[in-house]
């Protein structure tokens, strides 16, 4: 109803139908919650690309933009990475799209390399966008941020650039951080580029000097004022919601928590900021590079990110003006805005 399908293209060998459905469903909210022109898209293909080869992963890319390729357009679905998929396989794709076409044509994938078309700002743009909201939030609850404590759970490229981001951009102070393997913890800060550089060099946060461990569950349970829930869905659960501290959570990875630990944590003085919302910078960076290709004409880096936290920061504002006005969490008012947003374009067009 309000644009072109976007969404990412998963490899995962869990992948089924149903995820993919239900995905591009949610895509649909998010784009709507920040308001850009475009709906909700999701592919997927079920594989294991951690057991293939270059050869065999750019093969496979190929054969599926081959398969889908009259679905694709900049007018009708816009691929991008999401688990697994990296800006290499876009590229290959955005190939092979061009090669059954026959003319160039960038905006048909999108989280490309920046030599064939892509974005500056696309790596952290999930990240940055989390901290932008994160920022916003803090205002209006009138939190001074600077000097107080973080905790991010999950520790993959998200959850890396809220540490630098985190601190860079909000003055907060890292005190904990964790991956699959468990995590680490030190009540007077952990330095975040020393964190990210050890888990990028092992691969893990074992045994990164300077910190005690801690389990995930643990850290969730941190006094922080700050929480990044950055890894897997339904981590904040009726078990463990009421023991939850935070000041607010920002939640970057999706569903992180269920709904009846959503209700908790609101009646607990919680700020829950939605993953829709606050993991909504990736798809907005993504839907900038369209704009780019477009014009062919691209943006520096600092033009990106004014006009991420732009987009960001009216996202926020919108939803949290809805959260006054109905008295409702912060996840219900985005589903208000976006819900709204959509059955306006639908009414419009005539559909209802």
């Amino acid at each position: 109803a309000r644009g072109p399908a976007k969404g990412g293209l998963r490899w995962h060998p869990d992948e089924t139908i149903d995820t993919v459905r239900a995905l591009a469903a949610w895509m649909t909210w998010k784009t709507a919650v920040v308001d850009i022109p475009l709906g909700g898209g999701k592919g997927g293909i079920t594989c294991n690309p951690k057991g293939m080869s270059e050869a065999e992963k750019q093969r496979l890319a190929r054969a599926y933009i081959r398969a889908v390729a009259p679905i694709l357009s900049i007018s009708k679905d816009v691929p991008a990475p999401d688990v697994y998929t990296t800006p290499q396989i876009m590229a290959w794709m955005m190939d092979e799209y061009e090669t059954i076409v026959g003319h160039h044509h960038p905006g048909v994938i999108t989280g490309k390399p920046i030599p064939l078309g892509g974005s500056e700002g696309r790596g952290d743009a999930t990240a940055r966008g989390g901290v932008y909201v994160t920022q916003e939030a803090a205002k209006a609850l009138n939190i001074d941020l600077q000097g107080k404590t973080m905790a991010i759970q999950g520790f993959g490229n998200a959850g890396q650039y809220a540490a630098l981001l985190g601190a860079d951009i909000l003055g907060l102070k890292l005190v904990a951080a964790s991956d699959s393997k468990g995590g680490i913890y030190n009540a007077k800060g952990l330095d975040p580029k020393k964190v990210v550089d050890h888990k990028l060099r092992t691969g893990s946060l074992e045994r990164f000097p300077e910190a005690e461990k801690i389990t995930n569950e643990e850290l969730l349970e941190l006094d922080v004022t700050v929480l990044f829930p950055s890894a897997l869905e339904n981590v904040i659960t009726t078990e463990n919601a009421n023991r939850i501290k935070c000041k607010i959570s920002c939640e970057l990875a999706n569903g992180p928590s269920t709904p009846e630990a959503d209700e908790i944590l609101h009646q607990n003085n919680v700020f829950v900021l939605p993953d829709f919302l606050a993991n909504a910078g990736g798809v907005t960076v993504s839907y900038f590079e369209q704009v780019q290709n477009a014009y062919n004409f691209y943006w520096p880096l600092t033009e990106v990110h004014e006009r991420l936290n732009e987009k960001m920061s009216r996202a926020f504002h919108g939803v949290y003006q809805m959260y006054l006005r109905e008295k409702v969490d912060m996840r219900q008012a985005a589903y208000l805005v976006s819900v709204a947003r959509v059955a306006e374009a639908c009414k419009l067009r005539g559909w209802v």
